[in-house]
């Protein structure tokens, strides 16, 4: 009964229940008490996630990630160039559609940092360089500490923002607790783990798919408590889905594009797919209240809630689609339109 639903509204299993976290978090959303413990739990699964994934990767996989500087100076510059110039070239068209907050919300949102976890969990899912990117998603979140408020003082002209050194040292440090820490002590569990984890796949793959679930329901449930459908009306929000919706179509197609430009083998343009496109939520709204502070925060964020749930529902897609590829399979433009549709 259940996989002939799916296959009648022609979707996987995995982006099936990622709409379902959607609803549980519009209808029953995480709130009060609640709120702290199912934000500890999306943070032990991000940490369990990283050691299974140093436990499974060899010291070899590792360096030849770290070392891969083309592939990674290539993701960057999609993710701090690309994407700003993106908002800022499409500015005429996005400005009649949207209120001032809401597209100063957009160029926000287009001069974050990479997602972690669901870059990784979504590159591990399709079969892509794992190691790469953990190296690049890791280093786009540190960079974005410094990079992100230089580009909003750039592009967004009456920002008032400012940058605490003791903000982006504590960021730093949190970021190595949860996702370096976990991944170094897998990494040096490999002679007890690495034989079982080889054997059983499935655990990779619950892990994978149920951090990006967590993360889903956590995130959506915090826009929710903050009124996000009683504060926005429909028209423009209709046309907020829309334009996240090209923005993110037009940014897997370039960066499909660059990968083979530049002679990337499969399993590198899946990286750069993955990391490329994504905008973190994580590092966003936090990061949106020291930047933006006295402004209005809410519909500034907005931009970045719809596209976060809309990458993460058509990345899952792709993924789903390359996890069944063949080795002969290619990732090209025409394919990540029709995955994007």
């Amino acid at each position: 009964m259940f996989q002939s639903l799916l296959r009648f509204l022609k979707i996987d299993r995995f982006t099936f229940l990622l709409i379902v976290a959607v609803i549980i978090a519009t209808v029953l959303p995480a709130h009060g008490r609640g709120m702290p413990v199912a934000q500890m739990a999306t943070s032990l699964a991000i940490a369990l996630l990283f050691f299974l994934h140093g436990a499974r990767l060899s010291r070899q996989a590792i360096i030849a990630g770290a070392t891969h500087w083309r592939l990674h100076l290539v993701i960057f510059s999609c993710t701090f160039i690309m994407f700003p110039l993106l908002g800022v070239v499409f500015r005429p068209v996005l400005e009649p559609m949207l209120t001032p907050d809401l597209y100063k919300g957009v160029l926000y949102l287009c001069v974050l940092p990479a997602t972690v976890q669901s870059a990784i969990a979504f590159t591990s899912i399709a079969r892509g360089n794992i190691s790469a990117a953990v190296c690049s998603a890791s280093s786009s979140s540190i960079l974005g500490i410094f990079i992100t408020p230089m580009l909003v003082n750039l592009l967004i002209a009456d920002s008032n923002a400012t940058h605490d050194t003791q903000q982006a040292l504590d960021a730093i440090w949190k970021i190595t607790q949860q996702l370096l820490l976990p991944f170094v002590l897998g990494h040096f569990s490999r002679p007890f783990t690495a034989g079982f984890i080889g054997g059983h796949g499935s655990i990779m793959k619950f892990v994978d798919q149920g951090s990006i679930l967590l993360v889903v329901y956590v995130a959506f449930s915090a826009a929710v408590n903050e009124g996000l459908w009683s504060q926005t009306p429909p028209v423009a929000l209709l046309s907020l889905i829309l334009v996240s919706t090209v923005l993110l179509a037009i940014v897997l197609l370039l960066t499909s594009f660059i990968g083979k430009l530049f002679g990337f083998s499969l399993e590198d343009r899946i990286t750069l797919v993955f990391c490329g496109s994504k905008k973190s939520l994580a590092s966003g709204l936090p990061m949106a209240q020291v930047l933006f502070a006295g402004q209005a925060v809410g519909a500034i964020v907005l931009p970045l809630m719809i596209f976060h749930q809309i990458q993460l529902m058509v990345c899952a897609f792709i993924a789903a689609r390359l996890a069944t590829r063949t080795e002969v399979a290619v990732f090209d433009e025409d394919e990540a339109m029709q995955a994007a549709k």
